[in-house]
């Protein structure tokens, strides 16, 4: 069985154990990125840029992405050539607009954002850069205003996941995610995004439970939240017993303002499927966000001990592992 989704879901977990571990001893987490300690513009440290494309593998969006790498690795000046002729080229493209702002630090860069939420109010990743601008130049509570207004404006969207993060600095970064192993329809590696996508939708529609969730979970790993939600809950409606859909229903719910949303369902789910290790798993899983390392241990052994040889069996090994060496 090949994990079309878990490999990633699973990498972050690593993640979410160091996150954790850090928090678990710590409380007094602050925003991600840097915040400003010196009086004059020019002196900031220049903002964070976050584009959250991974919904999209279009030209475009690989040229943006590159531009993004290479202002992330100090090279400021060549990803402004970058953005300035994306955005020369498609004057309407939001992410290229952002781009060109922030390249510019700290040349209008705040204001060039804020026209573009005026522009563009739809676009949670226009309010979330305006945030990281913000920060950058020390408004620290007028960023969280942008980050939540991200979150409002385009909820189904790997921006709001961003600004989320951004909003909850004691938390670890991201969300636990369902994984769910399944074997990929034939040549769907050699498919582009858009064409996978489009392959599990039509097989979802035509399919049955399993089929919803691993699109569910590919648009999940997407950072399209809320369409997984409903694919998931499409899943557990076609097969209320269903174990996985009913864990996979809890998982999506997870909210960083009430974690409580996934464990009121996780944790009955797990009472009535002591030996099911794959509710085992996604409660331990879900447990690092919270932190409570020592619960979500507990679990992961637990799933272990009831299925050796499963899949979910071993991805609990792989995240106790990476406990013990964190710690």
């Amino acid at each position: 069985m090949i994990a079309i989704v878990s490999a990633a879901a699973v990498a972050a977990a690593g993640v979410a154990v160091g996150g954790a571990l850090v928090q678990g001893r710590s409380t007094g987490g602050e925003v991600h990125g840097q915040t400003a300690t010196t009086t004059g513009d020019e002196e900031r440290e220049p903002p964070a840029l976050e584009l959250a494309l991974t919904d999209r593998d279009d030209r475009e969006a690989r040229a943006l992405r590159t531009a993004e790498r290479l202002y992330e690795t100090g090279r400021v000046e060549e990803a402004k050539e970058r953005f300035d002729a994306l955005l020369a080229a498609n004057p309407n493209s939001t992410e290229a607009a952002i781009g060109a702002a922030v390249t510019a630090w700290p040349s209008g860069t705040v204001e060039r954002l804020e026209a573009l939420t005026r522009e563009t109010p739809e676009s949670a990743g226009a309010h979330l850069n305006l945030g990281l601008a913000l920060v950058a130049g020390g408004a620290l509570e007028e960023a969280r205003r942008e980050w939540r207004e991200a979150e409002r404006v385009d909820p189904d969207s790997p921006a709001a996941l961003r600004a989320d993060d951004l909003l909850h600095p004691g938390m670890p970064p991201g969300r636990p995610q369902f994984t769910f192993a399944a074997n990929p329809p034939r040549g769907f590696s050699d498919l582009s995004y858009g064409q996978q996508l489009a392959l599990l939708e039509r097989r979802a529609e035509s399919g049955g439970v399993e089929a919803w969730l691993v699109y569910g979970s590919m648009l999940e790993r997407r950072g399209r939240t809320l369409s997984a939600r409903r694919a998931y809950d499409r899943a557990a409606s076609l097969a209320p017993e269903s174990v996985e859909a009913r864990t996979a229903a809890a998982v999506i719910r997870f909210d960083k303002d009430d974690p409580s949303t996934a464990f009121s369902r996780l944790g009955p789910l797990a009472a009535d499927h002591p030996r099911a290790a794959i509710v085992r798993f996604h409660l331990g899983f879900a447990l690092l966000w919270l932190p409570d390392v020592a619960a979500a241990r507990k679990q992961l052994r637990l799933a272990v001990q009831a299925e050796p040889g499963s899949f979910y069996a071993r991805e609990s090994r792989r995240i106790l592992v990476t406990l013990a060496d964190v710690e």
